[in-house]
């Protein structure tokens, strides 16, 4: 391999004490390199000097053996072309043994004698490597609970403490190597400068460079909560909004204070480093309880974009489980635990306070009327931002029931960046995280809330009653790290100088609504764009694509099959992740986890879903449906008409797009839309499930009898309800014509429409029925222009509305048009008016 040590030095060996201590410290501790191999982080024939933290022995005996075991230069031996013996320096030191001050060693003594050892010799040089080393970062299930008391963190420990953390945690010591800094380039670029005023400048260099690393890798340096709630109540923003209350109330100055000093306690964090590494030891042995193993894709990426970024993780909410994997999975991977957003009905006795230590802040789920407290929490959550402070939080608010993406709520994106303007120091980053499981804890909660039940609230009685799911077992888990949002080039691209805005904690710029509803669908558009497609995902596409839900075996392997070529052959991104198993493997695995069951037949076996098991499914359905929402498009077309113009499904793809892409968070705009579309019918052309004719103008299927047919029509079902609720949509406001009826009444009829259709077809999708989503399909029609309120509160529409009514034969059967106008005429208060008649005939 290359030398990178000095070729020039003198070679000197260690102390016989220096090496008789590495040996018998060799025994206790276990060194993870990161990276694991620095060696080609150097450059050859360059001397190397090694910059630490702060010194020490059993730091100067790790670096020893981490540079031994990489083939580096020793930092024990002289450096070439200086006088230092030792070819390693320290920041700082504590002078004492048990009980010492810590000592900030002076710039002059080691960068000061590397400045003057390259005086007079341009063709020297000298890389600074700075290596950062921790003690105890990464517990396992063998780790006592007495070591977490002398994990890593901010304080500097003298030689005792320091001893005992490497006797109790030496076996999780983690030496991470950074990239070497050219001296003799730094020196150059920075022109005629003094060498004392340079040594200071690299001295001050490289102090923010191991405060940045160690803010990354144990977090950053909290002060007691105290220290910030002092902070926050001490703010002009809450002073003044406690003179403001006690004025409005009519209560002393002192007894608002109270108030607001209540609220504070009510919602802050109590981070402990201690707490949270004891919770990461209790969590091993929960996740090996329930799942089968936790993956995370991408992790690399995102880690490497972190430092120097005040990172917010915005992932998706699928469980209760995720605020929970999600910090775990980050700590064991060497990265700090975020302070995490959680409603305060999560602050339950005995757990609240585990939670608050483990970095949760809790906030009301509104805070309107209570002006104080609003402002208190966005004060708290700007000191956690100023402070830098890595966050996390759900922008959906709460759960999804359904395993889509809920409508983000801006509440706290808002905050975050009103936040971020009044200090602009640390540029944030928001850090998208899709979260897959095959199985879930709350599934039948969820089945029962959207079927009507209330939803149980928390207690702690309801979580002891909760702890029969640990006799279960859940499959596996995905983390997957989507691609980061940069906040800065989102307020640039204003054309505004954000900047002015800088320091006002009233400031609320006329763009900004404009910047958190860029941000929010980028969230959760990079969220659906780096999905995990396990295997459980791709048996509810298919078998819940069937009106029975079962699938002779055959059958469904073909299926897979296309499903997996599908999305192999057109990637919607490049962060899906697909699962490796086969088709048969797939099934198999099915059957393991108790979601289908095999029905034997002499003529060929029948998998089967049963009608409890497909409600369920149909949430891991969900979570996957935008990946085949091109595809599905495209069969829907082809579902009642043998042949089309090739153009035409374009052109009418390109229409329908605005309103699947908002309800699914698809990521084109329409060119982009149109070339997936294009893409999609050459693949099914390929595949020989439609036949390109008239010099490729036009496309067709085969007969509905062929296998080709069968699968067309398996892939169209998976958006063929979405289709059905738009037309719920459009004909209950034909039928009822303009300024007949309310935004809030049309959200109503087609709910009830589509519960009575779903009764009617034994349909196993409670989504079908959710008034969120018809809410939305309405909206996105006001924002097209296509409906608008009038002066008198009604719907008024334009013409385009019955246009769209008469494109829906293109996809939906006359069968299924004449049920939904039958239903939605039912629906109503009164009698439709003419046009509803002409409506349903131009259908």
């Amino acid at each position: 391999m290359p030398n990178h040590s000095n070729a020039d030095a003198p070679r000197s060996r260690a102390p016989w004490w220096f090496t008789l201590a590495g040996q018998l410290l060799q025994s206790w501790v276990r060194i993870r390199r990161d990276p694991a191999e620095p060696a080609t982080l150097l450059q050859a024939g360059v001397p190397v000097c090694y910059a630490i933290e702060r010194d020490g022995f059993s730091d100067a005996l790790i670096l020893q053996r981490a540079c031994r075991e990489a083939g580096l230069p020793s930092p024990m031996q002289p450096l070439a072309g200086t006088r230092r013996r030792r070819s390693v320096f320290a920041l700082a030191r504590r002078d004492g043994w048990i009980f010492g001050r810590i000592r900030s060693r002076t710039p002059n003594e080691p960068l000061g004698q590397l400045v003057h050892s390259l005086e007079g010799f341009p063709e020297r040089d000298i890389q600074i490597v700075p290596v950062s080393i921790y003690v105890g970062r990464a517990p396992n299930r063998d780790t006592g609970w007495f070591r977490v008391l002398f994990s890593e963190n901010w304080v500097m420990v003298g030689s005792f403490r320091r001893l005992l953390a490497l006797l109790l945690n030496g076996r999780d010591t983690v030496v991470q190597f950074s990239a070497p800094v050219s001296l003799r380039k730094v020196l150059d670029e920075s022109g005629d400068i003094a060498p004392e005023r340079f040594a200071r400048k690299i001295a001050r260099v490289l102090r923010t460079h191991f405060r940045r690393i160690r803010t990354a890798v144990v977090g950053p340096d909290l002060s007691h909560r105290r220290t910030v709630v002092d902070s926050v109540l001490n703010a002009e923003p809450v002073r003044a909004a406690i003179a403001a209350s006690a004025a409005k109330e009519k209560i002393s100055h002192a007894k608002a204070w109270r108030k607001a000093h209540k609220m504070l306690l009510e919602i802050a964090a109590d981070y402990s480093h201690p707490v949270v590494r004891s919770a990461s030891f209790v969590l091993s042995s929960f996740w090996n309880k329930l799942y089968d193993g936790i993956a995370m894709h991408h992790f690399d990426k995102a880690r490497a974009v972190a430092p120097g970024h005040e990172v917010i993780y915005v992932p998706c909410h699928r469980s209760h489980a995720d605020y929970l994997l999600l910090s775990y999975q980050l700590h064991v991977s060497g990265v700090v635990v975020p302070h995490i957003a959680a409603g305060v009905n999560l602050n339950l006795p005995v757990i609240g306070p585990i939670l608050r230590r483990g970095g949760a802040f809790f906030m009301r789920r509104s805070f309107k009327g209570n002006a104080l407290y609003s402002v208190v929490f966005n004060e708290y959550l700007a000191q956690l931002i100023d402070r830098g402070v890595p966050m996390e939080y759900f922008i959906e608010g709460g759960r999804s029931r359904t395993g889509r993406l809920l409508a983000p709520r801006a509440g706290m994106l808002v905050m975050t960046i009103r936040a971020f303007l009044r200090a602009p120091r640390r540029p944030v980053l928001f850090q998208p995280v899709y979260i897959g499981y095959e199985k879930l804890m709350e599934g039948n909660a969820y089945a029962g809330e959207l079927s009507g039940k209330p939803k149980e609230k928390e207690s702690l009685l309801g979580l002891l009653r909760g702890l029969k799911v640990l006799r279960q077992r859940y499959g596996h888990v995905a983390l997957n790290f989507g691609e980061p949002i940069e906040l800065n080039p989102l307020l640039d691209a204003t054309g505004t100088d954000w900047r002015a805005a800088s320091g006002d904690p009233d400031a609320r710029p006329e763009w900004l609504n404009d910047v958190v509803d860029q941000v929010a669908e980028r969230i959760q558009v990079n969220i659906n764009r780096a999905a995990d497609v396990n295997p459980i995902n791709l048996l509810a596409l298919v078998l819940l694509a069937t009106p029975k839900h079962a699938m002779a075996e055959s059958d469904l392997l073909a299926q897979l099959e296309l499903s997996k070529a599908l999305l192999e052959e057109l990637p919607y991104s490049d962060r899906v992740t697909l699962t490796p198993m086969n088709p048969a493997g797939i099934i198999a695995y099915g059957e393991q986890m108790g979601w289908i069951q095999r029905v034997k037949h002499p003529l060929g076996d029948v998998l089967t879903v049963s009608g409890e098991q497909a409600v369920l499914l149909s949430y891991f359905r969900n979570n996957v449906l935008h990946l085949t929402a091109t595809a599905a498009w495209v069969a829907c077309c082809f579902l009642n008409n043998r042949r089309m113009a090739r153009a035409t499904v374009v052109r009418l793809g390109t229409l329908i797009y605005p309103f699947i892409q908002s309800e699914l968070f698809l990521p084109w705009d329409s060119d982009g839309f149109a070339a997936q579309l294009e893409a999609t019918l050459d693949f099914f052309i390929r595949r020989g499930l439609l036949e390109s004719r008239s010099d490729g103008r036009t496309v067709e299927r085969g007969p509905g009898q062929e296998d080709s047919a069968f699968q067309l029509k398996v892939i169209a079902r998976g958006l063929l309800q979405a289709f059905e609720r738009y037309y719920i949509t459009l004909a209950a406001l034909a039928k009822h014509g303009p300024h007949t009826i309310t935004g809030a009444e049309l959200e109503t009829t087609c709910t009830l429409t589509a519960q009575r259709l779903g009764l009617l077809n034994e349909l196993s999708a409670p989504e079908f029925f959710d008034k969120a989503l018809f809410r939305g399909f309405i909206q996105k029609l006001r924002e097209q222009r296509v409906v608008w309120t009038d002066e008198g509160g009604k719907l008024d529409y334009d013409s385009a509305l019955e246009g769209m009514v008469r494109d829906a034969r293109v996809i939906l059967s006359r069968d299924v048009r004449h049920s939904i106008l039958k239903i939605t005429q039912g629906a109503g208060e009164k009698e439709p008016p003419a046009g509803g008649d002409a409506a349903e005939q131009a259908a």
